[in-house]
């Protein structure tokens, strides 16, 4: 595991740690540079020059020069000013988060701010003071300003600290005093993506646990109904190329291998072939694994990134663009979201299979005395309500825009929101899941004698160990909620003991 983040050269993997809490701290070589991006903004103000941010008014009123006797204040009243977010405060993991990805952008030394910002937020993260972050009030463009604002404001000692203390008490009980900023200190603190970025890598990172689970229910379903492996052949899948669908394929195949289910009807199946939410789950689910690559790649680039403006060149120029639009993280928040969608729906109707009798041969809903029992019913209900409600989700953030700052800010991303519904998208298509793989635990059962693969058998198992079979009507909510924690905790996926794919190739 990395030790320390390096700007510029933090691995996902490191990120995921800091989300769980492990404590890894800047490396301190990165002093180097953010104390030359601070010494270019002092001879900015010490040569009488003018650089946007530094000594000028914010968006529309950058025309507005400001004199040195108030830059401090410049920079103070656009904190306050910007600390305008709504709605429920972020947890803990995701301001650690967001707290390590600003000190690490700020560390490539492009934001022009003095080494003791930076050295405050490592402190604040390191002593567990973390700021108390509206989640709603971002567009994605000119950077996260409200919350990344809040964010700045509890190190000012204004404002709040989780879990709802003022902020100057929260700093003075772990011994930190309160930062004063200097020019262009407030603007390199709040113009940046780390808010969109961190709710997009928390969503990514649950959506691969999702994934992985989802291949394991996929192929207990396709035991429970006596379906084929044939489609998971290797050599279908070279002949189209996609790296996801191979290995999706292997992954299912290796979940079957040694099914004694699948050879009990190798010879005696009059079925020619499995409806697609079976056959086709190494297209399906191989789609959407290129795509989390795809997130992936991107998130990992933009959490490394300087996303600031303006920028603080080794020359020691002060060069105005535009890297705070965060549409690569829209893009890449709604692919996530899209896949979370597909996932949901392909298990959905997987599900539908396994309580529908014509379908599976099996007794309705699989209980035991339908009729008297209802069994499954309404559990697949609840995955049809979670699907449907993802696919509307899914709808595309980032081609939506409502101009902002009296129309200078005139285009502009949605990242925020658009990474934010991903947990909640999450965390539905793991309800998804959890009650497919009670179903098809379940399903399983009626097969008996005949067992599944090893690691089919291993999975069940660990549903078994949480849920007991369902002999008879009972209240269902508890088993979906520890089914679901199971998928979400990755304890499904782990407990089959097979390699499975994820976001690295």
């Amino acid at each position: 595991m990395t030790k320390t983040l390096m700007p510029g050269e933090v691995p996902l993997a490191a990120w995921a740690a800091i989300l769980e809490g492990a404590p890894i701290p800047l490396d301190p070589a990165a002093r180097a540079a953010v104390d030359r991006g601070a010494a270019a903004v002092a001879r900015v103000i010490a040569a009488g020059e003018t650089a946007y941010g530094v000594n000028t008014g914010f968006g529309k009123l950058a025309s507005v020069r400001i004199g040195d006797g108030d830059l401090a204040a410049l920079q103070r009243n656009l904190i306050l000013s910007h600390a305008c977010g709504v709605g429920p405060a972020l947890p803990p993991g995701i301001v650690r988060l967001i707290l390590a990805m600003k000190a690490a952008s700020l560390g490539r030394g492009a934001s022009g701010v003095r080494w003791e910002v930076v050295a405050l937020i490592e402190a604040m993260r390191a002593h567990d003071v973390l700021p108390l972050i509206p989640a709603k009030g971002s567009v994605g463009a000119s950077g996260d300003l409200a919350p990344l604002a809040h964010m700045t404001a509890a190190m000012l000692g204004e404002g709040l600290a989780l879990p709802g203390i003022p902020a100057a008490r929260a700093l003075q009980a772990a011994g930190l005093a309160p930062v004063t900023l200097g020019p262009k200190e407030g603007l390199g603190l709040i113009n940046g993506t780390q808010v969109s970025t961190a709710l997009a890598l928390v969503g990514l990172f649950a959506t691969e646990r999702v994934f992985r689970a989802a291949l394991i229910a996929g192929a207990m379903t396709v035991d429970a109904l006596r379906g084929s492996d044939t489609p998971f052949d290797s050599r279908i899948h070279a002949l189209r190329g996609h790296a996801g669908q191979a290995d999706v394929a292997a992954a299912l195949r290796g979940l079957l291998a040694g099914s004694e289910i699948r050879e009990s009807h190798r010879t005696d199946d009059p079925r020619v072939q499995d409806p697609y939410s079976l056959r086709c789950q190494p297209q399906v689910m191989g789609a959407v694994l290129d795509l989390l690559r795809f997130a992936a790649r991107t998130l990992e680039t933009e959490a490394n990134a300087v996303t600031d403006n303006p920028l603080v060149m080794e020359d020691g120029a002060i060069v105005s663009g535009g890297n705070f639009h965060a549409e690569p993280v829209a893009f890449a928040a709604d692919q996530v979201a899209i896949a979370l969608a597909e996932v949901g729906s392909l298990a959905e109707r997987r599900i539908a299979l396994l309580v529908d009798p014509v379908m599976s041969g099996l007794p309705a809903f699989l209980a035991r005395d339908p009729g008297l029992n209802s069994g499954l019913m309404i559990a697949q209900v609840t995955a049809a309500a979670l699907a449907s409600e993802n696919k509307q989700r899914a709808a595309p953030a980032s081609i939506d825009s409502l101009p902002t700052s009296a129309n200078q800010e005139d285009h502009v991303s949605m990242a925020t929101h658009a990474a934010y519904r991903l947990i909640e998208m999450a965390g539905n298509a793991a309800a998804i899941i959890g009650i497919e793989a009670l179903a098809a635990a379940e399903a399983l059962e009626h097969r008996r004698p005949l067992r599944s693969s090893a690691a089919i058998e291993a999975a069940h198992g660990a549903i078994r160990a949480e849920i007991t079979p369902l002999l008879a009507d009972r209240l269902l909510a508890p088993d979906i909620a520890a089914a679901t924690r199971l998928v979400e905790d990755g304890a499904l996926a782990a407990a089959a003991g097979v390699a499975l794919p994820g976001l690295t190739p």
